[in-house]
């Protein structure tokens, strides 16, 4: 019998250390593994993500990755597919299949991720916004497309009482 794949969250080279403190504590209260892809835009410390983690990051698996070529090696190993959040991706994150084990990857705040990463993954989204609209915030954007892939695949915690 093969356990169940866990869906999870992915950062690529985070800029803004409250961002990932936020991903982090998102990650903790779903039982949803966060995994950093080195190197980060600020020294990657508990004391850098206690403000926004809080006590949460107790609670939270999180996943090092040295670099971008050792998280896809990873995924692949794995057998799983990468989803990536993007402004310009082609599908919206609510008509996407999620699949247990998928992987969502996030972008880098300040410039997204290279068109080597875009080529890399299995498939690409965006969340729908208004006209003139260009994102929103990466860790409320992933916190979303998190919800739906919980939703879709039955992923959400069991609620006790």
């Amino acid at each position: 019998m093969t356990a169940k794949l866990r869906l999870g969250l992915a950062l690529y080279q985070p800029d803004i250390a409250q961002n990932v403190g936020t991903t982090l504590r998102t990650g903790a209260c779903f039982g949803v593994p966060v995994h950093i892809i080195h190197p980060c835009g600020f020294a990657f410390s508990g004391k850098a993500l206690r403000r926004s983690g809080m006590d949460y990051l107790d609670h939270v698996s999180v996943i090092e990755h040295d670099d971008w070529d050792a998280f896809a090696g990873w995924v692949r190993a794995g057998g799983r597919r990468l989803v990536l959040l993007s402004a310009r991706g082609g599908v919206a994150h609510v008509d996407f299949a999620f699949a247990p084990g998928d992987i969502v990857l996030l972008g880098r705040e300040s410039a997204g991720v290279p068109a080597t990463v875009h080529e890399a993954v299995d498939a690409r989204l965006r969340i729908p916004l208004r006209p003139g609209m260009r994102s929103l915030n990466v860790a409320v954007a992933g916190a979303m497309v998190l919800g739906e892939a919980l939703r879709q695949t039955s992923g959400f915690p069991l609620i006790e009482g």
